[in-house]
């Protein structure tokens, strides 16, 4: 029997009268097992509802989350040593982070569904090193192979994006500034041979004049931008951070208070934070939903039924800024708040959503980025991963990378590479799961 075995049925504390003793009678072992060939991927047994005591997941106040696989399991309380993440732990005394499922690429919590998404020969591979800056706005253009990127704080002020030449083997990336630049792209999509992004930043004096939170549409074979939305009757947005584009050409975004958090505007919110609907052949904004607290992610469902928006009130800020010269900033982490994504009805021909309902508490961090797969899967990305949810939020499968995850995006001629993206680094994953129709 390898270690791996060996660490997962925890054999590893057996010596241990007192776990032993402990243990609920409800306990499953092995709690995971290698269900592939590939030892990059580990199956979750009954998505270990009943660990065996003692277990802790550690909770920080104010800083990040730890991920799943470093909670710790087996080992007497006064081992906690909670004043540290558990990935500082002795692995001696952490058989739930030795047997790997802290190393694993991929966790399946749904056996069946899970190997459906993932094939015979899943792949993960760490692309590139970035920045430690957020990096967001992925959009793929098929027709020239090409995948954008954003940068944004820190620091603020950042103006040129990133470009990653998939026509390359291996694929390169580097530098780019579209015509006229835009300032902080929070969310990006394609649609109908144009890219559409949300421009989080505004300031009066940036790439060569003033610009303000909007929505921007490139030509990616001219890269000339055009703004079609900077206001609310004279009123600025204050971020606009994810955007998706349905059937009839409207523009869905959400408008949470992030960058008068992070420093990416220089004016204080004068709207509440909102989701919204654009239609950009009238001009006409609407808003949509005004319950959530801090509204991110946002996605429709393949048949156009649903919405789906992510709210991520739990990393929240600090409203009394004083710009230009404070020293505020930033977000903080709060577990017990809004890190939770809903599902909507469309209703009144497409113009509205009702019948909110929360479908899913993310497991780790926020659920930020927020897409649908083809067959109505739905993707976040939460902390240093993605999470593969059904159409009703049950969490299916776990990619699982050494970055915080921002966002990602489907590319390749059949739409089976993901490409995610976040704190320092940019990754990929090969499988069956299909992005949709672009």
């Amino acid at each position: 029997m390898d270690f791996l075995s060996i660490s997962l049925s925890f054999l590893a504390f057996a010596s241990s009268s007192r776990a032993q003793e402990t243990n609920p009678p409800g306990v499953i072992t092995p709690l995971a097992t290698n269900c592939l060939p590939a030892s990059n991927v580990l199956c979750i047994n009954k998505y270990d509802a009943v660990l065996p005591y003692h277990f802790y997941r550690y909770v920080p106040v104010g800083g990040t989350p730890i991920p799943y696989g470093d909670t710790i399991v087996g080992v007497p309380p006064e081992n906690n040593q909670t004043a540290v993440p558990a990935s500082n732990h002795s692995t001696a005394n952490n058989p739930f982070a030795t047997g790997a499922v802290s190393d694993a690429d991929f966790l399946v919590f749904d056996e069946q569904a899970g190997l459906e998404i993932l094939g015979a020969n899943p792949t993960y591979d760490f692309m590139f090193h970035v920045s430690d800056a957020v990096h967001e706005a992925p959009v793929y253009v098929p027709g020239l192979n090409l995948l954008y990127m954003s940068i944004l704080s820190p620091p603020p002020g950042t103006l040129p994006q990133l470009i990653v030449n998939l026509n390359n083997d291996p694929p390169t990336i580097e530098d780019f500034e579209p015509d006229p630049p835009i300032y902080a792209p929070n969310g990006g999509t394609y649609h109908n041979g144009l890219v559409y992004w949300a421009a989080s930043g505004g300031n009066e004096s940036i790439g060569g004049g003033e610009q303000r939170v909007g929505i921007r549409m490139m030509d990616p074979y001219t890269n000339k931008t055009t703004v079609l939305l900077n206001n609310y009757y004279g009123y600025y947005f204050t971020t606009i951070d994810d955007l998706i584009v349905d059937a009839k050409g409207d523009i869905w975004f959400t408008d949470p208070y992030y960058a008068w958090f992070n420093k990416l505007t220089d004016e204080a919110p004068q709207l509440p934070s909102a989701t919204w609907r654009f239609r950009p052949s009238t001009g006409a904004a609407s808003i949509v939903e005004d319950t959530l607290f801090l509204p991110n992610g946002i996605t429709q469902s393949p048949d156009g039924q649903h919405i789906y928006i992510s709210d991520t009130g739990a990393s929240s800020g600090d409203f009394a800024r004083v710009p230009p010269q404070d020293n505020l900033g930033g977000t903080t982490w709060n577990q017990t708040t809004a890190h939770t994504v809903y599902k909507y009805d469309v209703i009144d021909n497409g113009m509205g959503i009702t019948n909110k309902r929360p479908i899913y508490l993310a497991q780790d961090w926020i659920p930020d980025g927020l897409k649908c797969a083809a067959n109505g899967y739905v993707l976040t990305g939460a902390g240093f991963g993605i999470d593969v949810l059904d159409q009703y939020g049950t969490l299916l499968v776990r990619i699982q990378t050494n970055y915080t995850v921002q966002n990602f995006v489907w590319t390749g001629p059949d739409l089976t590479e993901l490409w995610m993206m976040g704190n320092g680094g940019v990754s990929r994953v090969k499988w069956n799961l299909a992005g949709p129709l672009l």
